[in-house]
């Protein structure tokens, strides 16, 4: 840079709305957006998470409905969890295999609701399913163990594809499961549906109100540090992105999301490849309890917080804020 005060003034740029507007770097639209819905059994029901204001489970008709509004804001996609009934979780979370579980009703229905309209993630993992809230299936050490998983993984990835989802979202962190999972897809001529990997997902404190949401957080027994990243480790996700782009992922998530934008920025400069994050359910807390105490105004935090993420290199971000968001951006 050779100019200086006084012929280049920084402030000449922004003293103006329609100056600011043309000199954005980056640009936030509902279009970036991604909005995660919890599904529970019954008809007709709402249940309130206590420890997600504002967020709630919803029956397969209502989660139907909540699709339906995602299109009429310009979300492209939604991302579901099911909240599985106690008699229905078992040590191998059999339940997940289940072609009329919670998951596939729900994906049918958002189906015949919407067709093409909208975009339907479905997460990979057995932690809705099992009555230990891991992962994954447990040796007589109480391990988590790898291949075995793998193998249960995959049939719930192709469960899901043919109930009708678009982009399967493994978040289980077992080391080799994309090239299996897209070997299965690509054997069973499900050759458009996506694979999004949770590839950099870290052991972090951020995710207990998602916990309570799926109603995994009063079975967890031990943690998932054995499969989980240490958030002490930035190179190490580089790796784990690396080997999940070599095995068939089509796009990579890193999770959470504001406290790793540094972990976002490397691997999109790294990889140049689709890049998002998960504002988890801690972060959404936070912007929650820091508005309602007055710490700050609800609107201008999340629209904030959701640019940080662009700046960052995000292509999209899963936010609980999504229909808030879409809508202050429509105006």
């Amino acid at each position: 840079m050779t100019a200086s005060y006084p012929a280049l003034r920084m402030r000449r740029s922004r003293a103006s709305a329609w100056s600011r507007a043309l000199h954005r770097e980056n640009v936030l639209t509902p279009a970036d957006l991604i909005w995660p819905l919890f599904v529970t059994e019954g008809k007709g029901v709402e249940e309130p998470i206590g420890s997600l204001p504002g967020v709630s489970r919803w029956s397969v008709d209502g989660i139907a409905k909540q699709a339906k509004l995602a299109a009429e804001l310009g979300v492209p996609c939604i991302a579901l969890f099911p909240n599985t009934q106690a008699d229905r979780r078992s040590d191998d979370g059999a339940e997940a295999l289940n072609p009329d579980n919670l998951m596939c009703r729900a994906i049918k229905a958002v189906r015949d609701a919407c067709g093409n309209d909208v975009g339907i993630l479905t997460d990979v993992a057995l932690d809705p399913y099992t009555n230990h809230g891991q992962d994954g299936l447990l040796d007589d050490a109480g391990y988590v163990v790898n291949d075995d998983t793998i193998a249960v993984l995959v049939d719930q990835a192709i469960n899901q594809a043919e109930a009708g989802a678009d982009i399967i979202a493994p978040s289980d962190m077992m080391d080799g499961r994309v090239r299996s999972i897209r070997m299965a897809l690509e054997m069973g001529e499900h050759h458009n549906v996506q694979i999004m990997a949770y590839a950099a997902k870290y052991a972090s404190a951020f995710y207990g109100p998602f916990r309570d949401a799926v109603g995994s957080g009063g079975l967890l027994k031990g943690d998932k540090k054995s499969y989980q990243m240490d958030p002490a480790n930035g190179d190490e996700a580089l790796r784990e992105v690396a080997l999940d782009i070599a095995e068939g992922a089509d796009s990579v998530m890193v999770k959470p999301g504001l406290p790793y934008l540094d972990i976002v920025r490397r691997v999109k400069e790294r990889f140049e490849v689709p890049t998002f994050a998960y504002q988890v359910s801690g972060e959404y807390a936070m912007i929650e309890a820091a508005a309602a105490a007055g710490a700050g105004e609800r609107d201008a935090l999340v629209l904030e917080t959701l640019m940080a993420f662009k700046r960052a290199g995000c292509s999209g971000v899963l936010t609980y804020h999504a229909p808030l968001a879409a809508k202050l951006l429509s105006q």
